[in-house]
């Protein structure tokens, strides 16, 4: 058995978690917030025997797009005086961890 761990953007994650159900997994949602942008992302968790580990990959896959966004960043140019200077960053997508589970429990 193994545990998939994806880390998602929170505008993908509805449908691919509406995917991940309709195909008959069920899921675990945790609302998570990311370090670089402290931005709202979903984990989720999903167990599942080995033999449909790439199915849920697939799935996350199809429904998780990374996408750009600009972000404002500081630079000092004189005394006291921080312009903004948006960067362009790549978000979105989806982060995956396929974990063994050494032990199933159900009560």
């Amino acid at each position: 058995m193994k545990m998939v761990l994806g880390i998602l953007n929170t505008d993908d994650a509805p449908s691919a978690m509406q995917a991940l159900t309709k195909a008959g997994f069920f899921i675990t949602k945790l609302s998570t917030t990311g370090g670089f942008l402290r931005a709202g992302n979903v984990t989720i968790l999903v167990g599942v025997e080995d033999e449909k580990v790439q199915e849920v990959i697939d799935i996350i896959h199809e429904h998780a797009h990374s996408r750009t966004q600009l972000m404002p960043t500081t630079s000092e140019a004189g005394v006291g005086f921080f312009p903004t200077m948006p960067v362009q960053v790549r978000v979105g997508g989806a982060t995956i961890f396929v974990l063994d589970v050494d032990q199933f429990l159900k009560f």
